[in-house]
């Protein structure tokens, strides 16, 4: 009998969740990581029901900090909306979780066997027919999952064309620990998005979105953001003054829509293939789904059918998704203008929790498809 084989380029979020899914549908897997360990570049990350379900399928479960309920406030801490828990229940289908992303990629990296993990394997190039080369050889592949980030060079081999852009702010990230955890919430001001995300084991994970020009650096980010921020509500002070290591990053998105995620035995597959702005917080959790309707499609007839179904179901949903985040930048932490801000607070203190808690629903209420595995192949 003779077992399919995958290479999945790429250690982060997708590209594990890909491997999983792919080995529990019967298919042999290597995964190759540029880097010398399985490490996550991040704080926290919001995983949204869609996401969830997509964990759960692939027979994951993390320890997730379910949060149940919240605020949107403006930059003094008044009330602007409110999230209702079971509201978000009812509409989302699970409460909204968080967890810290190193313990995400911890635990997807644990439901790997070691021999099917490489690390410091630089790969070079990929011949659309499955060779994979690196650093220290070549691999043949049946599948090639790329899965190499927003900058992948896979993509750039097939797709010269395609345009990394800046989304228009900066983020800062950190995770704290306070004596008492903060509620759920997140702040809108001015060019500002200020969200907090408690996590589990007193931990709370906090962004901060500016909108401004690429590029900008500071030599104290911490005395940045404590001068800055040193008059706005509880706990955001408190949080930049508790956190032990701030981070900066400009956000960037895919701005050329590829018209394909598939060329011959490879598959694009997470930011590789539709990195969207982080405004809706849906970037690791489309690449989860990705994942898991990768592997659901694996054992078609052929390779090549599998990636036409693959391409025809994710293709149309996550670049939708990436629009909707897009302009979910522009009516939230990109809006700088004094006078549309002040119509913005006035419009949303006007909406039903109904209304409110509904946001984001149509993309978190998706299902994942079943993960079976296939009969063995005869040689």
């Amino acid at each position: 009998m003779t077992q399919r084989h995958a290479v999945v380029v790429g250690g982060g979020i997708g590209g594990l969740g890909a491997a999983i899914g792919l080995r529990k549908v019967g298919w042999q897997v290597t995964v190759l990581e540029r880097a010398p360990e399985f490490t996550a570049i991040g704080a926290g990350i919001s995983l949204w029901p869609n996401a969830q379900r997509a964990l759960g399928e692939l027979g994951v479960a993390p320890r997730i900090a379910a949060r149940r309920g919240g605020g949107l406030v403006d930059w003094r801490g008044r009330r602007l909306a409110s999230w209702d828990a079971d509201l978000f229940v009812r509409s989302h289908g699970l409460p909204l979780g968080a967890i810290h992303r190193a313990s995400l990629i911890e635990t997807l990296r644990s439901a790997l066997p070691g021999e099917c993990l490489k690390t410091g394997v630089d790969v070079t190039s990929v011949e659309q027919n499955g060779v994979v080369h690196h650093s220290s050889g070549a691999i043949e592949a049946d599948l090639v999952v790329a899965a190499d980030g927003i900058n992948s060079p896979i993509r750039q081999a097939l797709f010269p064309s395609a345009r990394v852009a800046y989304s228009g702010g900066a983020a800062f990230r950190g995770v704290a620990k306070l004596p008492l955890k903060p509620t759920l919430s997140t702040t809108w001001a001015a060019g500002i998005e200020i969200g907090v995300l408690p996590l589990l084991d007193d931990e709370v994970y906090w962004w901060i979105s500016e909108a401004r020009p690429a590029g900008v650096r500071h030599d104290d980010i911490r005395a940045y953001l404590s001068t800055k921020y040193r008059g706005w509500h509880e706990p955001i002070p408190q949080l930049i003054d508790a956190t032990t290591e701030i981070l900066l990053h400009d956000t960037h998105h895919l701005a050329t829509p590829l018209p394909s995620f598939t060329r011959g035995r490879i598959a694009l597959l997470g930011d590789a293939a539709h990195a969207m702005p982080p405004f809706l917080g849906q970037g690791g959790c489309q690449a989860l789904e990705d994942a898991v309707v990768l592997a659901s499609h694996a054992n078609e007839s052929t390779v090549e059918e599998a990636l036409r179904r693959y391409d025809a179901e994710r293709r149309p949903r996550t670049q939708k998704v990436a629009r909707s985040s897009i302009q979910a930048g522009a009516s939230g932490p990109l809006l700088r203008n004094p006078a549309a801000v002040a119509l913005r607070a006035a419009f949303t203190r006007l909406l039903p929790a109904k209304v409110t808690t509904q946001v984001g629903a149509s993309i978190s209420r998706w299902k994942p498809p079943k993960l079976t595995p296939a009969p063995p192949r005869k040689p």
